[in-house]
């Protein structure tokens, strides 16, 4: 029997691990179900789910060059498909220039900078930043035991 992805199953579990388990296919052929496809909830213990031995229901999910069969039980599982969601409403949309761009507001972010409020605040930044370049010094200095350290 080929194994195709998409298909339903019925298999046993014959292995247990902290990842997954081990279930045998018709046709003997072996596949995993990863910890992660158990169940819709987390599953911190596989245990508590699956023994060896039980007869479960799985879906093949991938099928790989080298053989390797990737199973899943909770997309074996029949759901009722769920209602679909409404159409969000259009948003309004602004008005543009003829460039394509939106238009800004005057004025606030959208104007252009002022020369003395540029100069004014980088001669404001360059002071702060000396200040705490100095402070800094001083601090690491004399708790590294630099010049000027005292000992003792």
């Amino acid at each position: 029997m080929s194994i195709e992805v998409g298909s339903k199953l019925q298999g046993k579990v014959t292995g247990i691990t902290k990842f997954g388990a081990f279930v045998e296919l018709p046709g003997g052929s072996t596949g995993l179900v990863h910890i992660s496809e158990v169940d819709d909830n987390y599953v911190k213990d596989i245990n508590e789910f699956l023994n060896v031995g039980d007869e479960v229901l799985v879906k093949v999910i991938n099928v790989e060059k080298d053989g390797k069969i990737g199973l899943s039980i909770k997309k074996a599982k029949d759901r009722p498909e769920r209602p679909e969601r409404s159409e969000r409403p259009a948003r309004p949309v602004r008005p543009s220039k003829p460039s394509g761009r939106p238009a800004r507001p005057r004025g606030g972010k959208g104007a252009p900078p002022r020369k003395d409020d540029f100069e004014s605040k980088m001669s404001r930044f360059l002071k702060d930043s000396e200040d705490r370049l100095s402070s800094l010094k001083r601090n690491t200095e004399s708790k590294r035991g630099g010049r000027g350290a005292k000992r003792g």
